[in-house]
């Protein structure tokens, strides 16, 4: 991009004050600035002050699910089939862990954080740990791919080699970098974070498989054969990865995609369930449901939308490579945002300042055709990382590790 394309740009999008900051850099800082500014979608950035906005719905329906009884009924028949895919190297693991530990303290990767009590005990330890459960028993190792940001990218990386990849072989663990998005003020005005460059954050969770093949990493998934993924967040610390029944009975059902779900714990739980909208699958945010689909009941007194969705998903590979050009939503959340003033200084809000756009893994499920609801039991696979204490925090991820046996 030329000097005076550049200008151009900011101009046509009101953001002549990029160019100023631009005109005070060397050689070296001006090309930085303006490659971050060539990739930007200005059409996400027009978003700015529509946060949230919430979407027409279309018809919403209750979603049944594949439940514990049922399960645990044909839990040999799906572990064998689940193995059996492991075995013909048919299933891959993705990691989301591009965000930061902010929330609890540590300027760090959220999967550095130490919650042992006794002992060191890092977050990507557990979850290694968790996927080894499933190798041992299949006898043969999944592709692990790690989705980092700028932000965390050569501090996780190193980290894991630090660490010897906690036992699991390097040969098997690919990392890639998600895609970033431009923050704003509330006028739509971007945000600078240093003096060459904009503030950018990790563009949600939803992106994974675009970044998965802009960075090549696809072509790694493709060369070994893997016909599934699960998608599986970095704070969950009980969760199984790969589960061979999870795998199995997705496959049995013949649907595209699986997604595991937890029995809501009271009606009003701050979690997205999954339901039919327009007759295909999708998830409704609590924030998104009415009085009457929070309290609305079966025949037999469960709630009718009862499941919600842990952040753990199976996608068949090639449905997803249909699916990876289509539009999915944005949404727009207000964020405390630290920057750079015109004049240099460092500023660091204590009140949310601007906005960030995120895309949703969840807005994928209503591009498929379908989707298997897989009940897991809360205090056996859900316990989620968020806060330094309190609820779904170090504090109860810890008691809950403690009750399924781990050691910290």
């Amino acid at each position: 991009m030329t000097e005076q394309e550049l200008l151009s740009v900011l101009k046509e999008h009101k953001q002549e004050h990029i160019y100023a900051a631009y005109q005070k850099l060397d050689e070296e800082g001006k090309k930085k600035l303006a490659g971050q500014v060539e990739r930007i979608d200005w059409s996400i950035v027009d978003m700015a002050g529509y946060e949230e906005l919430k979407q027409e719905r279309g018809k919403l329906e209750p979603l049944s699910a594949l439940e514990v009884p049922e399960i645990e009924k044909n839990k040999e028949k799906y572990s064998e089939i689940g193995i059996d895919a492991i075995k013909a190297g048919k299933v891959g693991a993705v990691l989301l862990a591009g965000g930061q530990g902010t929330r609890l303290g540590s300027d760090g990767p959220k999967g550095k954080y130490n919650i042992g009590i006794t002992k060191d005990m890092f977050i990507f330890e557990r979850l290694i740990r968790n996927l080894l459960d499933v190798t041992d028993k299949a006898g043969c190792f999944v592709p692990l791919y790690v989705m980092t940001s700028d932000k965390n990218h050569e501090e996780t990386t190193a980290f894991f080699a630090e660490k010897k990849y906690f036992g699991y072989p390097e040969e098997f663990v690919k990392f890639f970098k998600q895609e970033m998005a431009p923050s704003v003020n509330f006028n739509g005005k971007l945000y600078m974070e240093e003096k060459d460059s904009l503030s950018l954050s990790p563009n949600g969770n939803g992106g994974w498989f675009y970044s998965m093949a802009v960075t090549g990493v696809l072509d790694d998934v493709k060369a070994r054969g893997v016909e599934w993924l699960n998608i599986f967040a970095v704070d969950n610390v009980l969760q199984r990865i790969a589960d061979p029944v999870f795998v199995g009975a997705t496959l049995e059902s013949g649907c595209v995609s699986g997604a595991k779900v937890v029995r809501k714990a009271d009606p009003h739980e701050k979690v997205g369930v999954l339901c039919l909208e327009d007759g295909r699958p999708s998830i409704v945010e609590y924030y998104e449901m009415t009085d009457e689909i929070i309290n609305s009941r079966e025949p037999n007194g469960d709630l009718s939308y009862n499941f919600g969705v842990i952040l753990n998903y199976l996608f068949r590979v090639d449905k997803l490579e249909q699916i990876m050009n289509e539009k999915m939503p944005v949404h727009v959340v207000e964020k405390k945002i630290p920057y750079i003033t015109e004049n240099g200084e460092y500023i660091k809000p204590e009140d949310p300042n601007g906005y960030k756009f995120e895309l949703l893994v969840l807005d994928m499920i209503h591009l498929l055709d379908n989707c298997l609801s897989f009940e897991v039991v809360r205090d056996y696979e859900f316990a989620p990382i968020k806060n330094k204490t309190g609820v779904d925090s170090v504090e109860s991820a810890r008691a809950l590790l403690q009750k399924n046996g781990v050691e910290l």
